[in-house]
């Protein structure tokens, strides 16, 4: 069988200073007829991001491991009124080059296009001294959180070339901007990310339709968090709902002069 599973219409330069700050208020109708594909779209941040997506007019592509997780969510936006989402149910850590292309027909056919992609997914590995660190687990982070990532976004730009304003989001983390001892391969993964995303924004520069940054959201109430922090109160941290303005002015239009810049969620809210 095939990536793809019928269920419906289912499927298996410019300086940070020059955006809003926490006062943007994104309109209701922001992502109309925009195509947005998000991955880790089961859980956390990405669960979050796709239904607020679909809220503001985006049809969603939702890509994530756990095909249950991906029916849940799509039955959400399906009763928010917003086109039936495609859903992909696939894992990140067996992605190759037949699976994205066959994601990028899958898409072509049914839109024709692609107007936004949100790298969300990420596993966090064992947080270990590199010494000790074990090289099966190394390869599978950096599969899930680096190479899925250059296999979609490669897979994917000529459906991104087909929209009038495409946006790539990629997501980090504060480890994947200062090293810090026992993050192990998610932090060093985390600096390939920031990394693809400079060679994206500047190879794309000329190509005014595909802006590229990076989004850290710092810490944040998601199951993740949990398994990095056990023994923090979670009733501490911010709910993904929270970062949402900033999703959306990134996936949206107001952001159109912006690319290859690095924004944090707390620094932009509190600015």
């Amino acid at each position: 069988m095939g990536l793809f599973i019928s269920i419906g219409l289912v499927l298996t330069g410019i300086p940070v200073s020059a955006t809003p700050r926490m006062d943007y208020q994104p309109r209701e109708n922001l992502l109309d007829g925009r195509v947005v594909l998000v991955t880790g779209a089961g859980d956390g941040i990405g669960r979050v991001a796709a239904k607020t997506f679909a809220q503001h007019g985006a049809s969603l592509v939702l890509v994530g491991r756990t095909r249950s997780k991906l029916e849940a969510i799509n039955d959400e936006i399906k009763q928010l009124g917003s086109t039936n989402p495609l859903i992909v149910p696939v894992d990140l850590a067996n992605l190759d080059d037949a699976s994205s292309l066959e994601l990028q027909n899958g898409i072509r056919d049914v839109f024709g296009r692609l107007d936004g992609l949100l790298h969300n997914a990420s596993v966090l590995g064992p947080k270990l001294p590199i010494e000790s660190y074990p090289y099966t687990q190394w390869k599978h982070v950096f599969q899930v959180n680096v190479h899925s990532q250059f296999l979609l976004t490669q897979a994917l730009l000529p459906l991104l070339r087909q929209a009038e304003d495409a946006s790539i989001i990629l997501t980090s983390s504060g480890v994947g901007r200062k090293g810090r001892a026992y993050w192990g391969a998610y932090s060093a993964s985390k600096f390939a990310t920031e990394a693809l995303m400079e060679i994206l924004a500047d190879e794309l520069g000329a190509e005014p339709n595909i802006r590229v940054n990076s989004l850290n959201p710092g810490g944040t109430r998601t199951a993740m968090r949990a398994e990095a922090y056990p023994a923090e109160d979670p009733s501490t941290l911010p709910t993904p709902e929270v970062h949402m303005p900033l999703y959306l002015y990134l996936m949206g239009p107001d952001s159109r002069e912006v690319t290859g810049q690095k924004l944090d969620v707390i620094s932009w809210t509190k600015s």
